[in-house]
């Protein structure tokens, strides 16, 4: 029955993201008639894990990110200058298997990444995934793994110290989790470390402000949003990306289909509190 749920939760999102992209389409289109310009476009995505036996299905969708979009290095995507659309990769927890699976893939093709890493958990195992997820046993690459991979290819952003809910956390240890990952990251690193994702994509405006004070020069979140979109943004939404997506459902989060979830998830909250005044 749960199986039933999600599949036809995600059959939903699909076939909304269907007419939302069509919607774009047409508005670009019509654009393109009147000879107006548009802005350049991004969608970051973020995986986790890549398992070996998921290899050929990344290797495939990262085929379709260069067949339809431009890459860009989300921790620096100075490139979004020209009218196109652009794709940029990211990783969070810094799994082994990313490495061993999924960095190859990316060099052959020449994408740069993004990788954001737990600094105390580095070497050991991501338990904050659920009993059932088979990332619970799967393991974290070590702080020697991560001083060794090329920083021509991988740029290295914080994910805390232990991967917590910042909002329950209070100042002080929020502060801690959020400086510390940096400080300890960059001794380790040999370079600085400007970018942060924030476990769970838990957040608010404090921990925002937090990660501002601490010196990052951009955090991303979980929120299904199109990326640089305006000039000096700190916080930047993300898609989220698995290989075992469907090719349709892939194709129409790259190119930002999902584009329209953070509104839904707005409109839902509305709708609870207008129930929750409505009954009081």
């Amino acid at each position: 029955m749960k199986n039933t749920r999600v599949f036809l939760l995600r059959l939903t999102k699909l076939l909304i993201s269907i007419v939302f992209f069509a919607g774009q389409f047409l508005q670009r289109a019509f654009f393109q008639f009147l000879d107006r310009r548009w802005k350049p476009t991004c969608i970051v995505l973020y995986y986790h894990s890549v398992a070996r036996e998921e290899r050929e299905a990344f290797a495939r969708q990262m085929d379709t990110v260069l067949r339809h979009t431009s890459t860009v290095n989300a921790a620096d995507p100075a490139r979004l200058t020209e009218e196109k659309h652009y794709t940029a990769i990211t990783f969070d927890d810094c799994f082994q298997d990313v490495i061993d699976n999924a960095l190859p893939e990316l060099m052959k093709r020449g994408i740069r990444c993004t990788m954001f890493a737990t600094v105390n958990v580095l070497g050991g195992y991501a338990d904050w995934w659920p009993m059932s997820s088979p990332e619970r046993t799967r393991r974290i690459a070590s702080a020697a793994v991560l001083q060794a991979l090329p920083k021509e290819w991988v740029t290295i952003g914080s994910h805390t110290m232990t991967h917590p809910y910042l909002t329950a956390l209070d100042e002080r240890d929020a502060k801690y989790e959020i400086c510390e990952s940096r400080n300890k990251l960059e001794v380790l690193m040999g370079y600085g470390i400007n970018t942060f994702s924030f476990p769970y994509g838990d957040l608010s405006d404090e921990t925002v402000r937090w990660c501002q004070d601490a010196g990052y020069q951009r955090v991303f979140t979980t929120q299904h949003r199109r990326a640089f979109e305006f000039p000096g943004a700190f916080a930047e939404g993300r898609v989220k990306a698995d290989p075992s997506d469907w090719q349709i459902e892939f194709h129409l989060k790259i190119l930002g289909g999902y584009s329209w979830l953070p509104q839904a998830v707005e409109l839902k909250r509305w709708l609870v509190r207008k129930r929750v005044v409505t009954r009081t």
